[in-house]
């Protein structure tokens, strides 16, 4: 059955040859913790939210204040928008996201779309490698001098964004960075910041800092889906 994704942006932005940033989290919650780090260490504003009726119920309250687990930060000085996730979409999910994260990316003109995937082994590559799906990604990730992916397998959501990408020639570059998915992600968080400041002019890492919003932001993103399991469990079954 298809699910609508449905977002509801809150202020007008201009975002036209900028960048977004895919913060779903995949295996583990670096992307997403690297992600709400980055949105603590620089000036993002909220500009909108995301939803579903797929979605699990559920408000995160932060500061006092509820919020969706799923919603859209904007820095429009560096013309960088961030889709943040607090949920593990379920993979009956992944391609209707994907498509409504391209069409948003085209109605706002994105320049480049950059995703990212947690692998356990890179066949004992140090760093990160990544991937682009046009001539253009391909060139300007060889500009970032990050390493590039010549064989393997992208899933879930970065796989879509690549190959739907492909076909309505959007910029897609994927990061894969290594995680074991257990434990503390600030290492892998830390690394993953790094590859998107390489690949996005503006956007930065501050070490120190990210650790300490690393921890609180995975201690909230693991409580977020730990309380939603059950309830995804009785959507999903």
């Amino acid at each position: 059955m298809y699910s609508r994704i449905k977002i509801r942006e809150l202020k007008p932005i201009n975002l036209e040859g900028g960048y977004l940033i895919d913060g779903f989290p995949s295996m583990g919650f670096a992307s997403a913790i690297a992600t709400e780090s980055m949105i603590q260490i620089s000036q993002f504003d909220i500009v909108g939210i995301i939803d579903s009726d797929s979605f699990p119920p559920i408000s995160v309250v932060k500061e006092g204040k509820p919020n969706y687990p799923t919603r859209i930060f904007v820095n429009e000085d560096l013309k960088v928008s961030i889709f943040l996730s607090y949920l593990t979409i379920d993979e009956s999910l992944h391609r209707v996201v994907a498509k409504t994260m391209l069409n948003w990316a085209k109605k706002h003109k994105i320049q480049l779309i950059v995703s990212s995937v947690a692998v356990k082994s890179l066949a004992g590559i140090e760093g990160m490698m990544a991937v682009g799906n046009t001539e253009s990604a391909r060139k300007k990730l060889k500009e970032s001098g990050l390493k590039v992916l010549q064989h393997g397998t992208i899933p879930g959501i970065p796989g879509m964004l690549l190959n739907e990408g492909s076909i309505t020639n959007q910029d897609v570059i994927v990061i894969l960075f290594q995680s074991e998915g257990t434990g503390p992600d600030f290492r892998s968080s830390a690394q993953l910041c790094s590859g998107i400041s390489q690949l996005i002019p503006g956007t930065s890492c501050d070490i120190p800092l990210l650790q300490r919003e690393a921890e609180k932001a995975e201690q909230s993103i693991k409580e977020t889906d730990e309380e939603t399991r059950q309830i995804k469990d009785s959507i999903y079954r």
